[in-house]
């Protein structure tokens, strides 16, 4: 599904759209062509992580059926919550490091649906130093 501009930038509006109404700071993304990572921060006490994924699939699967007239989501979707133990810049890496994984590019900078809402690309591949 995420294969083109178009079908990326839809679900972008709205993964902008739920981060600016429901407090969370989204530190990186990657639109694959069949699923979608997305490494969030909550920004006040109040942040509800189930909330926020609740109200971000159900506004880009309206759209998206507006649209298109499928369906975009699975009923479920898998998390990790990070521990205090586990550094956020690794699970960064790794999310950035898909499309190289799935052989569809060979560096991370060459694929054009991912990034940061809160640091610019090229800064935040610094930071995890891929």
């Amino acid at each position: 599904m995420f294969v083109d501009d178009n079908a990326v930038a839809l679900v972008m509006v709205e993964l902008t759209r739920t981060a600016d109404d429901v407090p969370f700071s989204v530190i990186a993304y990657c639109f694959m062509p069949d699923h979608l990572h997305v490494l969030v921060e909550g920004t006040h006490p109040a942040a509800d992580f189930r909330e926020f994924v609740r109200i971000f699939k159900q506004r880009s699967a309206f759209r998206w059926r507006q649209q298109h007239g499928t369906v975009l989501w699975q009923r479920s979707y898998f998390e990790h919550v990070l521990r205090e133990d586990e550094a956020m810049v690794g699970v960064a890496k790794y999310l950035l490091e898909n499309p190289v994984r799935a052989g569809i590019v060979e560096r991370p900078e060459d694929y054009p649906y991912l990034g940061s809402m809160t640091v610019a690309l090229q800064d935040l591949l610094y930071s995890v130093q891929i």
